[in-house]
């Protein structure tokens, strides 16, 4: 449970499939709507949630193309802004193009490979605002897995 920082790259990741989350966006984002606090949440808003399912994974022979974080925003969010953990409309943390990145997958090698917490497949982040959300996230108990099925909850005034 925290509260989110909601960032819309939706028109970004209309015009590029293979948008890439920046340091430099996130600050400018920062400017107009203050600092990421430690101990919250990212949420990047590409509306790609509302896409068909072909088009949700949009596949293609190089691989899937999917707006995701780049490395450098991966490294900042951990490193300069301590966040809970990275979430997302599309169907992993990571860009669908990351398995090229170095390293490969920051979102997992980076984020959650430093405990911070990877939210995939939102919905409905275009009915958050910015910032003012607090996000429940209660996943399933597991034991020796990496991951879990969970039902996202964002709650208003």
């Amino acid at each position: 449970i925290a509260a989110a920082n909601v960032v819309d790259v939706s028109k970004e990741c209309a015009a590029d499939p293979d948008y890439l989350l920046t340091p430099e966006k996130l600050l400018d984002w920062e400017a107009e709507h203050g600092k990421i606090e430690p101990g919250t949440w990212l949420l990047m808003r590409t509306d790609w949630s509302k896409r068909s399912v072909e088009d949700f994974l949009n596949y293609a022979e190089d691989g899937p193309h999917t707006p995701g974080p780049s490395v450098d925003c991966m490294k900042f969010l951990a490193d300069e802004r301590d966040i809970l953990g990275f979430g997302v409309e599309t169907v992993g943390t990571d860009a669908g193009q990351a398995f090229a990145f170095d390293p490969a997958f920051p979102a997992h090698h980076l984020m959650h490979g430093n405990n911070k917490f990877g939210l995939a497949s939102l919905t409905n982040l275009d009915q958050l605002p910015p910032k003012g959300a607090v996000i429940v996230a209660a996943p399933l108990k597991i034991v020796n897995g990496s991951g879990s099925p969970l039902r996202v909850i964002a709650l208003t005034s």
